[in-house]
């Protein structure tokens, strides 16, 4: 019995996250950083002028935050940086 409802809610769970998907839910924790910040963090890393860790106190982000957030940071811009696609 214990195992069927085990199935159930494993079943419940793929069907919501898969109705969140589609609906372009975001899953997991927000991001603390906003895109602005995000951009900013990008433009203060890329100059080069402080270390990482001083960025990671300034910013209350752990190194490997960091550094995800300046990925996320890169794509946004390219992102932005494309024409807009027009669909026939």
């Amino acid at each position: 019995m214990a195992e069927f409802e085990s199935d159930l809610i494993r079943s419940r769970t793929r069907d919501a996250v898969a109705a969140a998907t589609a609906a372009g839910k975001m899953k997991g924790r927000p991001h603390k950083l906003s895109p602005e910040e995000r951009a900013y963090l990008l433009q203060v890393y890329e100059t080069g002028q402080f270390k990482i860790e001083k960025l990671c106190k300034n910013t209350g982000l752990k190194r490997s935050s960091l550094y995800t957030n300046i990925q996320l940071a890169r794509i946004e811009r390219e992102a932005s940086d494309r024409p807009p696609r027009i669909e026939n």
